[in-house]
């Protein structure tokens, strides 16, 4: 009889003990699901769609269970008092699972391109003061003759805080300069959120201008893509969303983000970075970066056969 009563009493806390591990874990996954709602922000229907296959803005979404290939738009934006601000980072990044790879490259801020809701041609970084997203990548997507998938919103303080969740970052500088109080030696250095804004927003004493920012600001990118896909934990992630929630805004669900973070995550095996080429001139005193109709269609068919 006790023997029979010890064993129902075991059974009794091994369930008990069951329930509490259940109950915190749905806790978990429910308190990873909010904070990633608070980042979800969904584009506006598209009502003329300028791209025929722009799958994800509007038309068919993207099988990410069966790991389809997706163009995604990263938005580094200048938020200003009084003011939306400008998307003063564009980044574009073709995913191809099937090839383990990214191609990776910036739009440059000052690219002179006709903005989709406007009628006039503007540098291609003011699609965000006048329309914000919608306007940006519907831009972005007339630009390159290819649609974006999914887009991320960042603002600088967001960008620095996620440096810093996930570490910092350890990135190549091909050559030595000082920036807003911080020395970055030439080669392997290490930076934390705050250095590496310095480090992603220097141009003057860049040989390459504008553009040697923009392939500080891919290296920057590549090495947070890779920590943010080591996420292994529970709550790795629910840190990660619950901190950056007031920065950063997606169209990525819940749903596609733990498909990403479980079927994407050898896709950074191999990131090739390529620039847009073109060259700068001077328009009723404006400075615009003008990129030849050939140039568009090399990167244009650079994306196609990046997606297979």
């Amino acid at each position: 009889m006790k023997l029979k009563r010890g064993i129902q009493i075991s059974l009794a806390i091994l369930f008990l003990m069951i329930a509490i591990v259940l109950g915190y874990a749905v806790y978990l996954y429910l308190n990873v699901k909010s904070a990633a709602n608070d980042i979800y922000e969904p584009r506006e229907p598209v009502k003329q769609v300028s791209i025929v296959d722009n799958r994800g803005g509007g038309g068919f979404p993207i099988d990410l269970e069966n790991e389809e290939p997706f163009n995604a738009l990263i938005l580094g934006v200048d938020t200003r008092a009084n003011d939306r601000g400008r998307s003063d980072t564009m980044i574009v990044l073709s995913v191809n699972p099937a090839q383990k790879s990214v191609l990776m490259f910036n739009i440059p801020r000052d690219t002179r391109t006709n903005i989709v809701g406007r009628g006039t041609e503007d540098k291609i970084n003011h699609a965000y003061a006048f329309g914000g997203v919608n306007m940006s990548v519907q831009t972005v997507e007339q630009f390159l003759g290819v649609p974006m998938h999914y887009y991320l919103k960042v603002d600088m303080e967001g960008f620095a805080r996620v440096i810093d969740l996930v570490g910092g970052v350890d990135v190549d500088n091909p050559f030595a300069f000082e920036y807003e109080g911080y020395q970055f030696d030439k080669g392997t250095i290490h930076l934390d959120g705050a250095s590496a804004l310095g480090f992603s927003r220097m141009r003057y004493d860049d040989p390459k201008g504008d553009l040697g920012r923009n392939d500080r600001q891919r290296e920057i990118i590549k090495q947070v893509l890779k920590s943010t896909v080591q996420v292994s934990t529970v709550f790795q992630l629910e840190s990660l969303l619950g901190e950056v929630s007031e920065h950063v805004k997606t169209d990525v669900s819940f749903d596609e983000m733990k498909s990403m973070l479980t079927k994407y995550r050898n896709v950074l095996e191999h990131v090739e970075s390529v620039e847009i080429k073109g060259t700068g001139k001077k328009i009723d005193g404006v400075y615009y970066y003008m990129v030849e109709q050939s140039e568009k269609d090399r990167i244009h068919q650079l994306i196609k056969e990046h997606s297979g």
